[in-house]
């Protein structure tokens, strides 16, 4: 099989040794860091003449690409040009992919439909803006939370709740600081693979459906 590739960022030399591999890879890299991250891990992609590098930043994973001969420093994103997939966003939702069981699932506003089979846990934001926290605190203080906040987030009704009750809003957004969740929502599939913004019906249901596949 031919993987037709596609590479879109920005090219730039780096003075490597002869031969790529991935302890040749490391010690470049190392000596170019300069403070901005450790080298989790490098190995051959599958699909092509090349390298990955991933750094961990306190952002998060980066990944880089370095070709066969070790001659370029590939920033930017891998496609196949046929189908258009893409390799990079998958493997960054594989490297920030957490345990289901570690959410704070304890924390959530829970809401089933149907049967419940397919899970899928969303950290959102009422709306965007100084607001946000008050409203989010009164949507957890009300009697019918999901009712309050599907309220709040579809029909733009204010809760009616006094934010005056324990809630925890605020360890919410800590934890999602810590995930490097900058978007929102930012959303879990019971895989652990992360994905953020919005996507539509047609595009999530298969992707719960092969995280969350019916039981047998």
């Amino acid at each position: 099989m031919i993987m037709r590739l596609l590479l879109a960022g920005a090219v730039f030399s780096a003075a490597l040794s002869a031969r790529a591999d991935e302890a040749a890879v490391r010690r470049v890299f190392e000596g170019k860091l300069r403070g901005s991250g450790a080298i989790e891990t490098v190995q051959k992609v599958p699909w092509g003449d090349l390298y990955e590098v991933v750094i961990r930043s306190p952002e998060g994973p980066v990944i880089y690409y370095v070709d066969g001969a070790a001659s370029v420093v590939i920033v930017g994103q891998a496609f196949d040009a046929k189908s258009g997939r893409n390799f990079t966003e998958e493997r960054q939702r594989k490297l920030t992919a957490v345990k289901w069981d570690s959410l704070p699932l304890q924390w959530a506003i829970t809401s089933k439909r149907g049967d419940g089979r397919r899970k899928i846990a969303i950290l959102s934001d009422p709306v965007l803006g100084p607001k946000s926290t008050q409203q989010a605190k009164a949507v957890w203080c009300s009697k019918n939370r999901v009712q309050a906040w599907n309220d709040l987030v579809q029909r733009r009704v204010e809760p009616q709740a006094a934010p005056d009750c324990d809630t925890p809003v605020d360890k919410l957004a800590e934890y999602g600081r810590s995930l490097g969740a900058n978007s929102t929502p930012t959303w879990f599939l019971e895989s652990g693979e992360r994905y953020s913004g919005a996507m539509s019906l047609d595009e999530v249901r298969p992707l719960l459906d092969q995280a969350s596949p019916a039981k047998r």
